[in-house]
């Protein structure tokens, strides 16, 4: 009997679990449109080159955008957004125009490559260039110069210049 009550309360926990994960599983980036400015500097997003970003926050609507991948991480490593983040999105630079970034190529922004320090520039200065693929990051890295980095290693004392 014993058994019986244990399982009848661990069934509601372990459904919640799985739909918790289902959630997660559905966020999806989305299209920055034209007139959009960037959460963090007001700046008109897709004016200016380079990577862009954007950020999704637990039990929220609105999803803050990026006129740089350098933007979006200045806000998500605040300790105080860093808790309220479901998903980070940036673009895949090895599959889209540096100049006019699709919205189709939006990737993980957690499981990206970076290159920090790069002569290619975007809005405001040294672009944090987002990659798909290591390999794709070196190459770029090859041709413009700067340190590949996994997004773990970005940090906001990389991105202050210490």
């Amino acid at each position: 009997m014993k058994k019986l009550i244990c399982t009848l309360f661990l069934i509601p926990t372990l459904f919640a679990c799985t739909q918790g994960a289902a959630d997660v599983q559905q966020v999806k980036a989305e299209a920055i449109e034209k007139h959009e400015r960037c959460h963090l500097c007001g700046m008109m997003i897709t004016k200016y080159p380079g990577p862009k970003g954007q950020v999704h926050l637990k039990g929220q609507s609105v999803v803050p955008k990026f006129c740089s991948t350098r933007d979006m991480f200045n806000f998500s490593l605040q300790a105080e957004n860093k808790r309220q983040i479901s998903a980070l999105f940036v673009h895949d630079m090895g599959s889209t125009d540096w100049d006019h970034p699709s919205d189709d190529a939006f990737i993980d922004a957690k499981a990206a490559w970076y290159v920090y320090g790069t002569s290619k520039k975007a809005v405001m200065g040294p672009a944090v260039a987002s990659f798909k693929s290591e390999s794709q990051a070196v190459k770029f890295a090859q041709e413009y110069g700067g340190a590949v980095l996994p997004f773990e290693q970005v940090d906001i004392a990389l991105l202050s210049g210490e």
